[in-house]
């Protein structure tokens, strides 16, 4: 699916169901990164992340739940920062699990540390 359309509703070409936006988070490598974060129409909250890191697995399931909770208004990233340093280093990122907020490529808000679903919605609603 094109970036620019992660967060619509669609439908099927062969039975025209309908297909719901995208309510999980997508890991992404450097380049899925770049083509989403460039061209998605919706917020989109990164969580750098790695699979030894204990408090990333307790952040894990409240990104779920958020990628669930805001389908069709934010997109929800997942980033290795295990297998993908350099994509770390862009953003600065010393600690995990980290959080960006993205508006049209652009880092609105940045912070590290587990957060509730409740708290990371606030930062993708803010005001810019």
């Amino acid at each position: 699916m094109p970036a620019e359309h992660l967060a619509d509703t669609g439908r099927c070409g062969s039975c025209k169901a309908v297909l719901p936006p995208l309510a999980e988070p997508i890991d992404v490598d450097p380049v899925a990164f770049d083509g989403i974060v460039q061209n998605a129409r919706v917020p989109v909250l990164v969580d750098f992340w790695a699979s030894w890191c204990a408090p990333c697995r307790m952040a894990a399931p409240e990104v779920e739940a958020l990628a669930r909770d805001i389908a069709g208004k934010a997109v929800v990233l997942r980033a290795d920062t295990e297998k993908y340093p350099d994509l770390a280093a862009r953003f600065r990122i010393q600690g995990i699990p980290h959080f960006v907020v993205l508006r049209s490529g652009q880092v609105v808000f940045q912070r590290a540390g587990v957060a509730s679903r409740d708290e990371m919605r606030r930062w993708i609603e803010q005001p810019t």
